[in-house]
């Protein structure tokens, strides 16, 4: 009798399942919107390939400690939409953007970001969590004027695009996936028309989206979090 430990293999992410399986492929695209979605897909997987294969190599039981499942990463996702939420509300109220098109635009942003908190408390309500809210202050950024206000919203729409592409290939569910892939394409455009009013190449990773992971985001937005 063998009696070595088992270790359960983990569990087959939505991106591997729908790179393998056309058919599940197929539904999802309809889930998501058709042909656009298949190429935001396309790029998910060029981004995220490496990351996988690296995954792939390291043993089951690490990748178990590693992660705290969809309702982890939903929660980190929420904690990001309502620190944008809250900063373009502290940008509006202190009404320091003096441009029309761009207080204007700062106003659509604000309603993009605050939708994604709307749905994503829906869903950890769904996956039986309890949606959290970060306190957040953006009083320096406020105090150093429209042209730091401008740098900084590039900067939070450029990570939150990175931050959703890195936890892609973690997402189990294909309905969470989806749902993260619709924000995640929004949150690119955002990032690329506030890089292009900071003179910033609208697409600063060229032709592929680089992911960035919790390790790398959280750090970088711990100055906007209250302690």
């Amino acid at each position: 009798m063998d009696d070595r430990t088992t270790v359960e293999a983990p569990k087959t992410g939505a991106m591997e399942e729908l790179a393998r399986d056309p058919s599940s492929r197929k539904r999802f695209f309809k889930m998501v919107g058709g042909a656009g979605a298949a190429s935001a897909f396309a790029i998910f997987l060029a981004a995220c390939g490496d990351d996988e294969e690296e995954e792939e190599q390291q043993p089951a039981q690490t990748q178990q400690e590693g992660g705290g499942g969809d309702l982890e990463i939903v929660q980190y996702a929420l904690t990001l939409e309502h620190l944008e939420t809250d900063f373009y509300n502290a940008v509006i109220d202190a009404g320091v953007i003096e441009d029309r098109a761009l207080a204007d635009t700062a106003k659509s942003i604000r309603d993009n970001e605050q939708e994604h908190v709307d749905a994503l408390t829906q869903v950890v309500e769904q996956l039986g969590g309890t949606p959290e809210r970060p306190s957040t202050t953006f009083d320096a950024v406020i105090e150093g004027g429209p042209d730091m206000i401008l740098e900084t919203a590039a900067t939070v729409e450029n990570l939150g695009a990175a931050a959703y592409l890195g936890q892609a290939g973690r997402i189990e569910s294909k309905e969470i996936l989806a749902s993260a892939l619709a924000i995640h394409t929004v949150e690119a455009r955002h990032a690329a028309a506030l890089n292009r009013v900071v003179g910033k190449t609208i697409v600063p990773d060229g032709a592929f989206a680089k992911p960035a992971s919790m390790e790398e985001v959280l750090p970088q937005v711990q100055p906007f979090l209250a302690q």
